[in-house]
């Protein structure tokens, strides 16, 4: 059986007819998910990595290795200059600017990476402070960005990234989406863009299990294994020192 058998993709058939010869039936069309389509728009995803480097201003100083400017100023510089060089769709061709848009993703994670570090240490170590209004919008701060990072991961990685899903170059998907394996419930023209991921990335990170989308390679099961991981530990740390605090 094929990998288009599996995920519902329409097959050849035939029927008889009338005078008993089989007649061909016209298929429906493939899917775009399995075909060539054009690349959809870079303004989602940077402006998801907006709101991401502008929950790091609120941050107490505390929250931080370096300056606090340092990681979202670099992150900023690159995704300005990849806007500048192609403010349109996402090129599927360019190993430089998919280079650039991975070290902003790597910038990010690293800049939360980091956040989430100084958060869970204070904590432990009791240094945190008594203000729990603070130390929820910390918390809340470091997860919403969180969704938001690994949300970059699973879209720059899915079948190779946004450029080779256009293309079309590989059948078997990393994560399976519900109008992969039921594609009568979605429009022709439907494939998965970045606000599919960032709802992946929600539900995974809020249910700390996969939803309606399911990690199909090793790799989609373990980054998806730990950021259910990471957000159990800010969710709980968080609202334990809360609730002790308001004590």
């Amino acid at each position: 059986m094929t990998g288009g058998a599996l995920l519902g993709a329409p097959r050849p058939s035939a029927c008889p007819g009338r005078d008993g010869h089989h007649v061909r039936v016209t298929e429906p069309e493939t899917p775009a998910w399995q075909r060539e389509t054009q690349t959809e728009q870079r303004w989602a995803v940077a402006g998801a990595i907006a709101v991401a480097l502008a929950l790091q201003l609120p941050l107490p100083q505390t929250m931080t290795f370096l300056p606090w400017w340092l990681l979202p100023s670099l992150t900023f510089t690159l995704m300005v200059a990849l806007l500048i060089a192609n403010p349109g769709r996402i090129s599927k061709h360019s190993a430089a600017e998919r280079r650039i848009g991975l070290v902003v993703a790597l910038l990010v994670s690293a800049a939360n990476a980091l956040n989430g570090v100084q958060l869970v240490r204070h904590i432990l170590d009791g240094t945190i402070g008594d203000n729990a209004l603070e130390l929820l919008t910390t918390g809340a701060d470091i997860y919403v960005t969180n969704v938001i990072v690994f949300a970059l991961w699973y879209w720059e990685f899915d079948r190779g990234g946004p450029g080779l899903r256009a293309m079309g170059a590989r059948e078997f998907p990393d994560f399976l989406f519900p109008q992969m394996s039921s594609p009568e419930l979605a429009p022709k023209d439907w494939e998965p863009w970045y606000v599919d991921y960032l709802y992946l990335s929600f539900t995974n990170a809020t249910a700390f299990s996969p939803t309606d989308v399911l990690p199909m390679r090793p790799w989609a099961k373990l980054a998806m294994m730990a950021q259910s991981m990471v957000s159990l530990v800010i969710v709980v740390l968080v609202v334990a020192r809360a609730v002790n605090v308001l004590r």
